[in-house]
Formats: C-alpha cells, structure tokens, sequence
C-alpha cells in the first residue's frame, strides 16, 4: 500500500532527520524528550500547514508510528477492521481477535468536536470489548471519558504515551522483547 504524500509528515520527518538531538535521545529511550522537542520546534509550523485539528492529528499519528517503531513496540496503523479504520493498534488486530485484553486501540480523531469524537470511540467500543483499552489522542483537552493524551505545546501530554503504552504492553504480556522496562 503507497502511504499518501502529506506535506506535515514530510515537515515531521526532515525534521527528524537533520535533528542533532534525536538520535541520541532514540539511543537512550528519552521518548517523552522527543516527543516535547518536536513539539517546541515544529507544532507552529505543523498547525500553520493546514486546519489545527487534522494537523495535530497527522502529527500525532506520524510521530507514534516512528516512535513505537523506535521503541521497539509491536504495532499496526491505519488498518481496516470490522469496517472501521483503526488508527492504531498495539500490538496488532489479530491479538484484538483473539484477545481485546492484550491489545490496545489509540484513537487520533483529527477534529475537536466532541460528537465527531465519540461517534468514533463508539465505534471502538463495539471492536474493542476492554473498553478502558481505547485511548484517544487530542489537540486540546475534552472530555472523551476515555484515557486522553492531548498534543499541544501548553499541557502537553502526548510526551508521556510511549511509555504508557510500553506499560500496558509490558503487563498485558503483549511486549516479547519488554525493552522499555517500567
């Protein structure tokens, strides 16, 4: 499948690539130093580029995906379930089928309407049985009633769901090479 040219995920991924930091924080697992050196440099830029929601989103989305690469957490994004396109899935959907306590859904709605949100995490909910093992990353802080992450340069929690996710792949057993101990 051709990932879809998008001018915010090129802008992320220069970025990365001619950092002098990341490489060294990638080194020494400082997931939440990365997470928050992006944003100080590039969120501007990024919401600059297109509407904010949708660019937070990309964002979002770009980032987890090089991070849980990085971070050596078993993975699938953008995949079809069930009819529903999941944006992430940790550690994949057969795991999902097979066993929704081991697998984690990570919602990133790309809108800050609250309706738009909630009709997609009930669409979750009806994929994903553990209904605490939907998560859901936002542009500003609304209450979704699920765990949130929200990414934004002020009260920006997004920097600590790596090793969130980590955690709960740890616990849940889902994590084979358990590199990031918490």
């Amino acid at each position: 499948m051709d990932e879809e040219v998008n001018p915010i995920k090129d802008y992320l991924f220069e970025y990365i690539e001619n950092s002098k930091t990341i490489p060294k924080l990638i080194i020494e697992k400082k997931f939440d130093e990365i997470i928050q050196e992006i944003t100080a440099n590039c969120h501007d830029k990024i919401i600059s580029m297109g509407e904010k929601d949708e660019s937070v989103g990309i964002l979002a989305t770009g980032l987890l995906h090089y991070l849980l690469t990085n971070a050596l957490i078993t993975s699938q994004r953008k995949v079809e379930y069930d009819r529903t396109e999941l944006d992430i899935v940790v550690p994949d959907v057969k795991t999902l089928k097979k066993d929704p306590k081991k697998t984690l859904l990570i919602c990133i709605p790309k809108s800050s309407d609250a309706a738009i949100i909630n009709e997609k995490i009930s669409k979750l909910e009806k994929i994903q049985s553990e209904k605490e093992n939907i998560w859901v990353v936002l542009s500003k802080d609304i209450p979704v009633g699920k765990k949130s992450f929200i990414l934004s340069k002020e009260n920006n929690t997004f920097s600590k769901i790596i090793f969130e996710i980590a955690k709960f792949s740890n616990v849940s057993g889902s994590n084979k090479f358990k590199i990031l101990r918490i």
